[in-house]
């Protein structure tokens, strides 16, 4: 009976022991969302008459700096940057100005969400340090938006600039002096704000600045500006659009590809660009493309055994002239690769590109037939410029093609031809697409391109309208598209964008509100797209 009861408690006693642990046990605690908050500074935050090289800011806890070089704008900007220590965790950071401050001048520190919790990460959301040089404060503000020109979506890190206007402004600052004041729209925001300004007239510039330097690069950043000049204190939004400009055309040093071709970088636009090719002084005869997806023209010609060629280039004011060494290059071997292959959907057109330029086309050596062994009535065309031969034929749903193109159809500059090609192509029922007819309202000039554009940019089909017209778009493959209109303000067909120097605003594009989601076998019927602002 004894042993019974001793076992008893013995058992009693484990389990007040396991209770305990479990008590005990750690789980953490609340996860910290607090972000840091500054205690303290060193001048004090919106000093006046300040006069120091070094700053320290003093936090409630330790905290880590990250991205500081994309987050942290300082307006006006500095020639030399400041140093900012220490880079590991800290409850304070120093701030040391190597630049000399401009006298009577408010400057502002913001350093976005670069100051974050050493912890959790948690970030100071645009937390600012504020001084002048003078006895008081800027406290003026402009504020606006940033959107893209033509696409939908606009790029992160926007800088939003003002220059002064004053004795010493002309239009080429934005090439060679920093702004007065300048502000960011960091990563997720399109809105704008800058503050602690002065009373005054300004220019307002928005700039993808990739290199950091506060000056516009034309031939690799977007600009967007207003073109009549700001007056400080105002309280208008501003809208600024963002585009690329098309540089002059300037052609550099051409080099040998292949034994019949040499490549030719440029920059700008290459259209009616004159290019001659010589040897001594007997000009070659040439062909001349585009290079696939780079700035670069292909210049074909026969091959020759030579110690060297001499090219020449002409387009606006760019005229040079270049000699490239020749050596023992084989030549490029002809090949075709369909854009197509499978499914051909009622919006293109079967196309194919060509390895070398075509310089004549058999269509009595094509075949085009359909599942019922019925000849296909079609028509071929050939892009010089891309190397593109493109096949225009009715489609048919639910049909079946088969391609044949026997040897010579396609002959090339060389006199070189293709073997036997054969492609095979299908199309789908029309109930495996969308449909949708749309009307334009509030248009406040006519010609209007309107384009259906896809997740990734690109043109799916598009309507030239020259009046209040009904707008039918079939043959639409499921998925999410975009609408947009764009006021083809030259009449030539196409989205022109702007030019700074010139105070040429980019054409006007308008998206509708919202993105389709394209289903098969629906009608989207009686769609208003209304272009007022």
């Amino acid at each position: 009976m004894l042993k019974i009861r001793l076992r008893f408690l013995l058992f009693i006693l484990a389990l007040a022991v396991v209770g305990c642990a479990k008590r005990g046990s750690i789980t953490g605690g609340m996860k910290d969302t607090i972000p840091p908050v500054m205690r303290s500074s060193s001048p004090e935050n919106f000093s006046t008459n300040f006069n120091v090289k070094e700053i320290r800011i003093t936090f409630d806890e330790y905290i880590k700096i990250k991205d500081m070089n994309k987050q942290l704008i300082v307006s006006p900007p500095m020639e030399y940057a400041p140093v900012i220590t220490p880079t590991n965790a800290s409850k304070y950071i120093n701030i040391r100005i190597k630049d000399t401050l401009k006298p009577n001048t408010t400057y502002s520190f913001n350093f976005g969400s670069s100051i974050q919790d050493n912890n959790e990460g948690n970030p100071y959301q645009q937390f600012k340090y504020v001084f002048s040089t003078g006895t008081y404060i800027d406290s003026l503000e402009l504020s606006g938006t940033v959107k893209d020109a033509l696409k939908k979506d606009v790029d992160n890190f926007v800088s939003v600039m003002l220059y002064e206007v004053d004795e010493k402004f002309t239009d080429s600052i934005v090439y060679k002096q920093n702004p007065r004041y300048i502000t960011n729209t960091l990563d997720s925001l399109k809105t704008f704000k800058l503050e602690n300004l002065k009373e005054g007239k300004y220019m307002l510039i928005a700039l993808k600045d990739l290199n950091n330097n506060f000056k516009f690069n034309a031939n690799k950043e977007k600009i967007a500006f207003k073109k009549e000049f700001i007056t400080i204190p105002t309280d208008s939004v501003y809208e600024l659009k963002l585009f690329s400009e098309i540089p002059d055309f300037k052609g550099s040093r051409p080099y040998q590809a292949s034994g019949n071709r040499l490549v030719i970088p440029y920059e700008g636009n290459a259209d009616k660009v004159a290019v001659t090719l010589k040897n001594g002084s007997e000009e070659l005869p040439i062909k001349l493309t585009k290079f696939p997806e780079k700035d670069s023209l292909q210049l074909w010609f026969k091959p020759l055994k030579v110690d060297s060629l001499s090219i020449s280039m002409k387009k606006g004011s760019f005229e040079k002239d270049f000699t490239v060494k020749m050596k023992e290059f084989k030549k490029d071997t002809l090949s075709f690769s369909p854009k197509q292959s499978g499914t051909l959907h009622p919006l293109e057109k079967f196309t194919i590109n060509s390895s070398l330029p075509i310089s004549s086309i058999d269509n009595s050596k094509i075949s085009l037939i359909n599942k019922d062994s019925v000849a296909v009535d079609f028509t071929t065309n050939y892009d010089e410029f891309y190397q593109n031969i493109r096949m225009d034929f009715a489609l048919e749903e639910s049909q079946s093609y088969s391609i044949v193109m026997l040897p010579g159809a396609l002959t090339t500059y060389l006199e070189t031809a293709n073997d036997t090609l054969k492609y095979n192509l299908k199309t789908q029922a029309s109930s495996e697409y969308a449909t949708m007819r749309m009307r334009l309202q509030n248009v406040k000039q006519y010609p209007v391109i309107v384009e259906l554009v896809n997740k990734k940019g690109e043109v799916l089909t598009s309507k030239y309208v020259e009046n209040d017209e009904i707008l039918d778009f079939s043959g639409i493959q499921p998925g999410i598209v975009s609408v947009r209109a764009i006021y083809d303000t030259n009449k030539n067909g196409i989205w022109d964008t702007g030019n700074f120097l010139e105070k040429l605003q980019p054409e006007e594009v308008i998206y509708y509100p919202s993105e389709y989601d394209f289903r098969a076998n629906w009608d989207y019927m009686d769609e208003i797209f209304n272009l007022s602002p």
